[in-house]
């Protein structure tokens, strides 16, 4: 079967979503949400977002790629790769690394990151192109439907919970809490968020965040916590980002913010949840195993330096 690669075309988003399901079930995909995310990307990034389709035109794999425009550390470049599970072993995996390699390359790229599913056939593809593994995250699932939630706590004194959906005329305060958050969260790179417009307009805009279930702790009128939650409206509820500004760790916040979220989730119908943490982000994992989520799989950070 003849396999090629090409660039996405806007009738391409539901198959390409499609894959994404497939390949990597802990994340929520959705045809608006890959439009969406193809329309907004920033020039900065280069993105070329790739599909691997046969000689019938069915799409059975898919790459990210881009710069990594939102570090000051210049030279970084993702790639992540998708086969559907059911056409792997026709080199699709291959044709795409290879497009997506020479892409990044040519735009100043020197070092490429890839995100690979723990499982010795996708370990040993990536090592066969050049790539050592590095770092590791899990991805956590939660049967909401069936899950035993902590109860619902009353906030500290001081300490009230809102929704996004609240900050719906002003969502700048949200923005300084996530560049906060963002900034000491463990990577491969440092990302800085500075940029408030596209900010507004491509997270608080997003197709998947669902503010009404997304919770804020507020003291003093200032969010001080939140997690962000994203819904696909299959009944899936993913934890796009929980943080706490600095001043206030230590006291619960976090743990207050999702409980409070996963409840009101699967009052309004969420079966599933998932969530994903860095190996090494002791915190967040104690955080996640006291709500009850359970290891669904672990993904090992690649990297090759070109040249």
């Amino acid at each position: 079967m003849t396999v090629i690669v090409r660039d996405v075309r806007p009738e391409d988003a539901g198959g390409f979503a499609r894959v994404r399901r497939a390949a990597l079930p802990y994340m929520l995909a959705t045809a608006e949400q890959t439009a969406f995310d193809w329309a907004h990307a920033r020039p900065a990034a280069r993105d070329r977002p790739l599909v691997a389709v046969t000689e019938d035109g069915g799409i059975i794999g898919t790459a990210e790629v881009s710069l990594a425009h939102e570090s000051p550390e210049p030279g970084g470049g993702t790639v992540n790769v998708f086969v559907d599970p059911a056409h792997r072993g026709l080199g699709a995996g291959t044709l795409l690394l290879r497009s997506a390699e020479e892409h990044l390359a040519e735009r100043g790229a020197t070092t490429l990151y890839s995100w690979v599913l723990d499982a010795p056939e996708n370990r040993s593809f990536a090592e066969r192109h050049g790539y050592a593994a590095s770092r590791e995250a899990c991805f956590l699932r939660l049967d909401l439907a069936a899950a035993a939630l902590p109860p619902l706590q009353d906030p500290p004194p001081g300490v009230e919970l809102r929704t996004a959906a609240d900050f719906a005329d002003d969502p700048r305060p949200l923005f300084e809490l996530d560049a906060v958050t963002t900034a000491d969260e463990p990577g491969d790179l440092a990302a800085v968020l500075d940029d408030y417009a596209h900010w507004r307009e491509t997270t608080w805009g997003h197709p998947l965040l669902d503010r009404e279930l997304s919770t804020v702790a507020v003291a003093d009128g200032v969010p001080v916590a939140f997690t962000a939650a994203r819904t696909d409206g299959l009944g899936r509820y993913g934890s796009g980002m929980t943080g706490t500004a600095p001043g206030f760790r230590g006291r619960g916040l976090a743990k207050l913010v999702k409980n409070d979220s996963l409840h009101r989730a699967r009052a309004a119908g969420c079966t599933e949840a998932f969530t994903g943490n860095d190996a090494g982000n002791g915190p967040m994992l104690a955080v996640n195993g006291w709500f009850g989520y359970e290891l669904g799989a672990t993904e090992v950070r690649y990297v090759r330096t070109l040249g």
